[in-house]
């Protein structure tokens, strides 16, 4: 399903992103109704993930943070929250902690493992939400693979760093939402990687900062109705739009 990202020297060629971690132990446990903590330790750290909803879901959306990692994403926790509500339609959200926050093939590498691990579950399309740093992991973990099997990417606040195959990313519904008081990464950061891709909706939020404060409400009701439309959708890549608050 998935093109293996650049294999260290130990790695053989054809190793699948999760055999390539070289996981020496998996432990998982219920921590609520509907949500299950997994661990995967390996020789190079700790990959943490948090799975909300069936666990043979066939559509799921994969949740990345920042360079510091983290689980809760923007404002409010919006992954948390995501992963309660749509679990209720029937689809997986799967939230990733990085072995090693901020370096980024190694973030990638785990982010398509966690995917692939979903998918021997039963994952067959999966949409990736990636905040700052976390959107370059997003763009990159998505253009390892196609349309059919990521069908969308949405970025928070992303980085233009790392992000440079977003053109690889035309026949994708992609969504660059940013706040106009980010002063750690301006909104002209997804307006270049708009720009790049050459497809994808820009929704500005007036007045929301980095982590997307005051909005995070507003973000998880448009997610909420806009994640389950990019699952399956025929429809073709939209123009390169602007949209405020």
């Amino acid at each position: 399903m998935v093109e293996n990202p650049t294999p260290t020297s130990e790695e053989p060629d054809d190793a699948t992103p999760l055999d390539a971690l070289g996981t020496l132990a998996m432990q998982t446990v219920a921590i609520d109704d509907g949500l299950d903590h997994l661990e995967l330790y390996t020789s190079r750290g700790l990959l943490s993930l948090l799975w909300h909803g069936p666990a043979d879901a066939e559509r799921v959306v994969v949740c990345v943070g920042g360079a510091m990692g983290g689980l809760l994403g923007p404002d409010g926790g919006v992954y948390h929250r995501l992963g309660r509500s749509l679990a209720e339609d029937g689809i997986g959200v799967l939230r990733v902690s990085y072995r090693r926050p901020n370096d980024l093939p190694m973030c990638v590498h785990d982010t398509l493992a966690a995917m692939e691990l979903a998918a021997r579950h039963g994952g067959m399309q999966f949409v990736i939400l990636g905040h700052s740093f976390g959107g370059a992991v997003a763009v990159q973990a998505a253009a390892h693979l196609d349309a059919l099997s990521v069908p969308g990417v949405v970025t928070f606040a992303t980085q233009s760093a790392g992000c440079e195959n977003a053109d690889r990313l035309s026949d994708r519904n992609l969504l660059f939402v940013h706040g106009t008081n980010d002063t750690i990464l301006p909104h002209q950061s997804s307006e270049m990687v708009r720009m790049i891709a050459g497809v994808g909706d820009l929704w500005l939020i007036p007045g929301a900062d980095h982590l997307l404060s005051p909005a995070g409400e507003e973000i998880h009701q448009r997610m909420v109705e806009h994640l389950p439309t990019v699952f399956g959708d025929a429809a073709p890549p939209q123009e390169a739009t602007n949209s405020t608050s």
